[in-house]
Formats: structure tokens, sequence, C-alpha cells
């Protein structure tokens, strides 16, 4: 933890949340993420020993506590800090949100954060698998609900209800708020492929980015197309 030596309240708030990935693990805790493992999977470059650090770091300044089941919950000044990290997101959507880098553009991560936005309460049961393929990456998904959902990058070998198929940043768009399902599904942008209650299962359950609001609100569209 880097001390500034001044006497301030936001030097002391930079202290606590100023290093490398503390924000993103904050921001994860904030939106249900509460398992080492999900914030690793989350977070491609922190590694398992910078975590236990972060972690550690931000238990003994009362922001993160650990229970009996292994998982790790925000205190009152952790949940505390939400206005804080989502006023980032306001920032960062307004001035510094222009067009991604290539390298920003990760199919894995994009399918970690999209399957556990899955609302599955309205999917067919027993099992509800779409299948994610991209034009400009090899990696293939599959997302299985029954009724929680799962991420595979291997062919679990169900029927598949849905196909999906698109440029990794139309997807990223459409999860980000940038853009609509709905549109970019009529434009073409995003193809989906399945009997209609299938596919429109899949409307229901797609959850976008817990901040798509935000980016809507500063980037993005206004409300569906007619």
């Amino acid at each position: 933890m880097t001390a500034y030596g001044q006497y301030c309240p936001i030097s002391r708030s930079a202290e606590v949340i100023g290093d490398r990935w503390t924000i993103h693990i904050v921001r994860d805790l904030l939106t249900g993420t509460t398992r080492f493992n999900e914030l690793i999977r989350g977070n491609p470059g922190l590694s398992r020993a910078l975590l236990t650090r972060r972690l550690r770091q931000l238990r003994l300044a009362g922001v993160v506590e650990h229970d009996e089941a292994g998982c790790y919950r925000l205190t009152r000044a952790g949940r505390d800090l939400e206005p804080l990290i989502l006023g980032l997101a306001s920032w960062g959507a307004r001035w510094s949100f222009g067009e991604p880098d290539p390298t920003e553009l990760d199919p894995d991560l994009l399918l970690w954060w999209l399957h556990r936005r899955m609302d599955t309460t309205g999917v067919p049961r027993p099992r509800f698998t779409v299948h994610v393929t991209f034009s400009d990456h090899p990696r293939q998904y599959w997302i299985v609900a029954e009724p929680q959902a799962s991420l595979c990058v291997a062919d679990p070998g169900f029927e598949i209800d849905v196909k999906l198929h698109a440029t990794r940043s139309a997807l990223y768009r459409t999860y980000l708020g940038q853009d609509l399902l709905i549109d970019a599904h009529r434009r073409g942008d995003i193809s989906l492929s399945g009997s209609t209650s299938a596919v429109g299962a899949f409307h229901e359950a797609f959850g976008p980015s817990p901040v798509s609001h935000i980016v809507a609100e500063e980037t993005g569209p206004r409300e569906p197309a007619r």
C-alpha cells in the first residue's frame, strides 16, 4: 500500500484504493463476485499472489471481510465506495471511452462477464445452450444454463438452442451499453440463429454490464429502435 505522508482525506483514500488492480477488485465485489477464483477469472493479468496481497490490504483497511464460507464481501466502508466507482464509470464513459484498442477486446473476459450476467429464470428447461463464435477470433464458447449459467471453452456436446455470431467489438459494445442487443440483431451486427422462441428467450436472458446504463447515458442509444 502506497503511503503519501499527507494528512488529507483524499490522500488517505488513495492509500487504500489507489494501488494497481484494487479498484477492479472493489468493482467486482460490488457487482456480486465473492470468490477468489472468480476475481482471478474476471481480471486477466492479475496474478494470484498480487490478488492475495491486495485482499489482505483491503481487509486490514476494513474494506473487505472474509467469511467462514470462503467468500469475500465488502464491509459497510467498502459498500460506501459504490458512488466513487460509479463516478469513475461515468467520467470514463464521458471523457476516455473512445474506440477500443484491439488488445482490449479479450473474448475470454467478455464471455466471462456475459455468462455471469445472464438471467436464466425464463430460459427453457432443463437446459439452454448458446454457442458463441466470432468472425475476428478463432475461439468458440458455449454458455450452458441448467439453470445456473456456466461457461465452456470446449464443446459440451449438448443440443444448441441459439447460435450467436459477431465481431468482438459488436458484442463488447452491446454488453457495455453502447448499443442495444435488439438493434445490433436487427442490423445484423450480431447474428442470432435458432427457433423464434429460443432467440426470444436469449433476448430476455441477456444481461448487459452493471454500468451499461451509465455508458448508454454518456455514449450510447437513448431508446430502442422502432
